[in-house]
């Protein structure tokens, strides 16, 4: 191990690594628990999707580490899997197999920007503005789905939505566990996320065997008919379905979807290696993380694969911080983590068995945590704060990631356009690059064609 990870080169050891592997898989295994929640709204079997889920994020996690010797992790994305599931298969009425040839494509335009330059020019050429506004916006949209799951928002004929009853156990178990995931957030406690899920979880089962007929046919909350169990992927695997590529009256619909992926993905796990890597000095002089070029290529092949096996797209995660923090600096705390997510393939019936309810409060609070870096953006600037604003409100009013996307990337392009034209001064006209103007008309001919459909 020392040979390989070089651990004393990196100021480590076998202890720590394994600590900080540890801790990172309880930080993000509320997604074993989530992603089947999100993905059964597209019509997937929550079984399968709960093994595909651990097995991508095992296999992966652990090239990560093997390859490029990073302590990073990764699994189906927050928010990508949203959009994916809300956006894409609920919203937009798209099969689940097209959603997965979508993933697939954009994880093939990501092995390829991954092994080029293109990479850096296309990093280059989107402003930090949309980059805020889209975690942001997805912050909101993820928080909000929380709130419905929960019965803390519910729908209404009138206003279109208004607040739930707080008297429900669907809404007072959700409020316990957000309160559960503050208190332990608060005190540094790792793996908050996961300990609110649990404690909502309990409370939701206790419910269930108290009141059992009430739990099952009002709030949809069951009691686990098992602990051990495999469930086969059979049912979701090597389903992809190009028809929509072969389809001219689909193909601009498809390529939306491709790009609000590809997009996304992209910036999140850019974002999230500086982000980590900077928490611990693994960023060289001219700000380059270590092995990046590596990380994304992981993440890209993480994103195909998972995309064949049957899940939404697979991206590196932000809580391999906690695992960092805990003394992880090589690719063994990976390792341990991936294993990990594979030894929870074999607890199907415990996950399955977790309510909407009690996944809520860890998407609320994920929420709130994307919305962390919303104060970068320069509101005071119109041609800056009109487009995140738009990307960051139309996400969860639209209830679709892609249309708060579309209408940013829009707003952003017509703006700094019409700016640069009637600005005179040469020094207040914005360099724009032509990748957005081509995103841009790429946007109206998919709104034109849409308003025609309708």
């Amino acid at each position: 191990m020392e040979n390989f990870f070089k651990l004393r080169e990196n100021g480590t050891d076998v202890k720590k690594e394994i600590i900080a592997g540890i801790t990172t898989f309880l930080a993000m295994a509320y997604i074993i628990a989530v992603n089947p929640d999100f993905l059964g709204v597209a019509g997937m079997p929550k079984g399968a999707v709960l093994t595909v889920t651990c097995l991508t994020a095992g296999l992966t996690t652990i090239f990560m580490g093997l390859y490029a010797n990073l302590p990073f992790a990764l699994a189906s994305g927050m928010g990508l899997n949203a959009f994916f599931a809300f956006s894409v298969c609920k919203g937009m009425g798209v099969d689940y197999r097209i959603a997965l040839t979508a993933v697939f494509v954009e994880g093939i335009i990501f092995i390829i920007l991954s092994l080029t330059n293109v990479r850096e020019a296309v990093v280059n050429s989107i402003p930090t503005t949309l980059k805020l506004a889209v975690t942001a916006g997805i912050g909101l949209f993820i928080a909000f789905i929380g709130f419905v799951n929960s019965g803390i928002v519910i729908k209404d004929e009138a206003t279109l939505v208004k607040m739930g009853n707080f008297t429900r156990p669907p809404v007072i178990i959700a409020v316990i566990g957000i309160i559960v995931i503050v208190i332990l957030s608060k005190k540094n406690i790792k793996g908050a996320l996961l300990w609110g899920i649990v404690a909502s979880t309990a409370l939701a089962w206790i419910y269930a065997a108290l009141n059992p007929k009430m739990a099952a046919e009002v709030y949809h909350i069951y009691l686990p008919d098992g602990i051990f169990r495999y469930e086969s992927i059979k049912p979701i695997a090597f389903k992809l379905d190009f028809s929509y590529i072969r389809d001219t009256q689909k193909i601009w619909s498809f390529l939306t979807i491709v790009m609000t992926f590809l997009f996304v993905d992209f910036f999140d796990t850019i974002g999230t290696l500086v982000g980590v890597a900077s928490k611990v000095g693994m960023i060289d002089e001219e700000g380059r993380v270590k092995n990046a070029g590596k990380a994304l290529l992981v993440d890209a092949i993480g994103t195909t694969c998972g995309a064949v096996l049957g899940t939404s797209t697979v991206t590196t995660y932000v809580e391999s911080s906690a695992g960092v923090a805990e003394g992880g600096r090589t690719g063994l705390t990976s390792v341990v983590t991936g294993i990990l997510f594979l030894i929870a393939m074999f607890f199907s019936p415990l996950f399955i068995a977790i309510p909407g309810c009690a996944t809520a409060p860890a998407l609320i609070v994920v929420g709130f945590f994307m919305m962390e870096n919303i104060v970068k953006v320069d509101f005071t600037d119109f041609t800056e704060g009109i487009p995140a604003f738009l990307t960051i409100a139309l996400m969860p009013l639209t209830y679709s990631i892609g249309d708060g996307l579309t209408m940013g990337v829009l707003s952003y392009a017509v703006l700094n356009f019409l700016n640069n034209l009637f600005t005179k001064k040469e020094d207040e006209k914005k360099k724009i690059s032509p990748i957005i103007y081509v995103l841009a008309i790429l946007f109206i001919i998919k709104l034109i064609a849409t308003g025609i459909k309708m």
